[in-house]
């Protein structure tokens, strides 16, 4: 393992033992609950969302150190982004967050916040939407 590596490691592990926006929130304009079956690890992703601005982000989960540090990763990543710029985030920018190579099941794991992420924005759209806001 050359340092590159051992550096994304250690900030795997740092996010995985402190994880950032780590909590749940009560006030959030939307919430929603993720679970990838194949290992178990959980997600919930509570969002609080204003003139399409991510103002507020809080997550909650179980899991591996991937799947728990990819969501602190990426909550710190979202945090006062627009929703449009959310929408472009892809499967590339999780793995360059987490900066090591990962077998198709530890890819799973990594995705899962940024899956739970864009079933979030889907059902704020779809409330926005219904409700005329």
């Amino acid at each position: 393992m050359d340092d590159m590596e051992m550096m994304y490691q250690e900030n795997i592990l740092e996010h995985f033992k402190a994880p950032h926006n780590h909590g749940r929130m009560e006030s959030a304009t939307t919430h929603h609950h993720e679970y990838n079956p194949l290992c178990g690890d959980e997600i919930d992703l509570y969002l609080v969302i204003e003139n399409g601005i991510v103002k507020d982000v809080k997550f909650f989960g179980r899991g591996c150190a991937i799947s728990q540090a990819s969501a602190s990763m990426l909550t710190d990543a979202i945090k006062g982004k627009k929703i449009e710029e959310l929408k472009k985030l892809t499967k590339d920018s999780v793995t360059e967050m987490i900066g090591i190579p990962l077998s198709a099941v530890r890819l799973k794991c990594a995705l899962l916040s940024l899956d739970t992420l864009r079933s979030s924005i889907k059902i704020f759209e779809n409330y926005i939407t219904k409700n005329g806001h």
